[in-house]
């Protein structure tokens, strides 16, 4: 039996799963959700929920999605509840481009300006192909796209040169691949550049490193609240991002399904939904079972 949302939303209905994944704002949760189940009716009442109440602004509010297309769906219907007039000052979006956003504004602190470019796979593998031929490594038998491919595979784990020994570089280019990642990152900087998996790593890294302490500060006081779609699709960077994020307010509410991972093939962390708990002790969990899709 649905029950209705309370104020501010009186014509909303939602069932008590969805209400109680909307109304817990403050402190961890988790929300279990498969298709069908109103996650995203959740995340954008939840969103709404907080700003209608005077919680936060809408630059208070990190709101992470998979795809441009999720966020800009979520910005159209969280507006929508909000009387249709436009919202400002979000920080709603993808990823990448939320990392993008903050490395910009704090490009020096990793040996970058803000106007930097962005390399797409293309330009990274052509720019990994001239640093092998530097080392005289022969390309017919090592495959600059398979040495991308491994960089890549690194940066999702938040893995910089210097964090990865010899053991677990592996035998790539007759055990050169370490060098040809340092060599890529020296590279990069050099043309004020980097990848997608930088926009990533460079933001962890900075936030990590003691010297800029006031930084993370600064964001623990921005962020009030953040919302996590497709949690079960997250890589350990974005992982160790959110997590970076959430030492400040401690209140962040992540959906995912446990049961499945569509993005395992790059790098997604199941796992990140198991751990949930362990990281942020007194979480709330929420399982959205009821299905709106398929009934029988």
């Amino acid at each position: 039996m649905s029950q209705p949302l309370m104020s501010p939303f009186p014509s909303d209905t939602l069932n008590p799963a969805q209400l109680q994944a909307v109304e817990a704002t403050e402190g961890a949760v988790l929300v279990l959700a498969g298709a069908g189940t109103g996650k995203t009716r959740v995340l954008t009442t939840r969103l709404a929920h907080i700003l209608r109440t005077g919680r936060a602004f809408p630059g208070q509010i990190l709101a992470v999605t998979f795809t441009n297309k999720a966020a800009q769906e979520m910005k159209t219907r969280v507006g929508a509840m909000m009387g249709g007039a436009p919202v400002e000052g979000w920080w709603l979006g993808t990823f990448h481009a939320l990392c993008a956003r903050m490395l910009r504004r704090h490009a020096a602190l990793v040996g970058l300006s803000s106007d930097f470019t962005i390399l797409d796979q293309d330009d990274q593998v052509r720019l990994i192909k001239q640093l092998m031929e530097t080392q005289s490594i022969d390309l017919k038998k090592w495959n600059p796209k398979v040495a991308a491919d491994i960089i890549s595979g690194w940066k999702d784990k938040a893995w910089n040169p210097s964090d990865i020994d010899m053991s677990r570089a592996g035998d790539f280019a007759g055990g050169k691949i370490l060098s040809i990642y340092q060599s890529y990152q020296d590279r990069l900087k050099t043309l004020n550049a980097c990848d997608f998996g930088d926009l990533l790593l460079h933001v962890i890294t900075l936030l990590r490193d003691p010297k800029n302490a006031d930084v993370l500060a600064d964001y623990h006081r921005k962020f009030k609240y953040i919302l996590v779609d497709e949690y079960q699709d997250t890589n350990v960077a974005q992982y160790l991002w959110l997590r970076l994020l959430a030492q400040g307010s401690g209140n962040i509410c992540c959906v995912g399904d446990d049961d499945q991972s569509i993005y395992g093939w790059r790098g997604a962390e199941v796992d990140n939904i198991l751990r949930f708990e362990k990281d942020f002790p007194g979480a709330t969990v929420v399982r959205l079972e009821e299905n709106y899709r398929s009934t029988g």
